[in-house]
């Protein structure tokens, strides 16, 4: 594609840039403070750093807030932040039963070990407006949290984990083995080296974990829809916290650093025909992604599941379509570049049109 150089704009990019600032500081509310769009807008900041790949709550706020609430442009901003940071270090594997649980539930079972844990959902809401919303304030919020927390029970102790829902399945012989799976000797990485297909499954679940929630839903919806083969069930979807554990840099003995928050879900998808190998079981998809953001976890695990059918039919089965399409900053990026001057371009698409239309006219002989 052909660009040219515009000249003389200068002036005007910088007003263009100055009336944006004003945009965000113009009329008579008080400036959004980033710890009130940390705490009160956390699944925006949850969406943000997952899309963005940088687990950081105060930066997303303020890349939500200089975008003025547009969380394409903020996940652009944290994502191009987070190229320009070394790497210290490489996390080291956690085992996901170990999770800090807040929200646990199953769709394919009613009575789990460890009994269902609804948590912080808007799911049995009935999405009515909240008009006492309108007159918020600190009090209304301190009578609220201590009406709430004065039914707890200080005596009652939280279980530190709970057990995988799925291994049920596994364990009764009805789901494929972990040892049917896809091994690499070393995990690919998508920040450092090109995707190719066919892409291995550690790249293609980082993909994913980074996709665009909303273009993952598109696609996983598609598939649910009929356009693909893959119906599941939600084993098991939980939000919660887990341990960020890194070799120690002095002693190289594992060393906890923080918590990081993450939504993961199991799909049990339509199962493996029997072979000689074995018989018929159930199939899984996996889904982990930062902070709570369950629509984009159940995603991913349906895509992780509908792109490994050896036969695949339907787009969302097909890899390099499903992978090539579900970063929402390149998308927003090649979408955003058609505002770039493309005169060359539409020159040439004009010249290209009268000429056809010249030697379609019918000539004067033919008159």
């Amino acid at each position: 594609m052909a660009y040219v150089a515009v000249k003389g704009g200068r002036q005007a990019i910088e007003n263009a840039c100055d009336l944006l600032s004003y945009q965000l500081q113009k009329g008579t509310s008080k400036p959004l403070g980033l710890d009130q769009i940390e705490e009160q807008l956390y699944l925006g900041i949850d969406r943000i750093m997952s899309e963005a790949g940088l687990y950081a709550p105060k930066l997303a706020a303020l890349a939500l807030k200089q975008a003025a609430g547009d969380s394409f442009e903020a996940s652009f901003m944290l994502r191009a932040y987070r190229a320009t940071k070394s790497r210290l270090s490489h996390s080291q594997p956690l085992a996901m039963d170990k999770m800090r649980v807040i929200r646990r539930i199953s769709a394919a079972f009613k009575e789990i070990p460890g009994g269902q844990i609804l948590g912080p959902t808007s799911d049995y809401t009935l999405r009515l407006l909240d008009f006492d919303l309108l007159e918020d304030s600190e009090s209304r919020r301190q009578a609220f949290r201590e009406k709430l927390l004065s039914h707890l029970d200080p005596e009652v102790e939280l279980p530190d984990s709970f057990p995988k829902v799925v291994e049920i399945l596994r364990r009764d012989g009805l789901l494929v083995e972990k040892s049917t799976m896809e091994k690499e000797s070393k995990p690919f990485d998508i920040t450092r080296q090109s995707l190719t297909y066919p892409a291995s499954r550690s790249a293609t679940l980082q993909s994913l974990s980074r996709g665009e929630t909303g273009g993952m839903l598109t696609l996983a919806y598609s598939s649910m829809r009929g356009y693909g083969n893959v119906h599941p069930f939600i084993g098991e979807l939980r939000v919660g916290y887990v341990p960020l554990v890194v070799a120690h840099p002095e002693t190289g003995e594992p060393y906890t650093v923080g918590e990081v928050k993450v939504t993961e879900a199991e799909a049990v998808a339509q199962y493996h025909d029997g072979t000689e190998d074995g018989p018929a079981k159930f199939t899984l998809g996996y889904g982990l992604c930062f902070g709570q953001n369950e629509l984009k976890a159940i995603s991913m695990a349906i895509l992780d599941r509908t792109m490994r059918n050896e036969e695949g039919k339907s787009p969302v089965e097909d890899q390099e379509f499903v992978l090539s399409h579900i970063d929402g900053i390149e998308a927003m990026g090649f979408c955003n570049h058609w505002k770039l001057p493309h005169y060359v371009d539409f020159q040439s698409s004009l010249d290209r049109l009268r000429r056809t239309q010249k030697v379609g006219e019918p000539q004067e002989s033919e008159l």
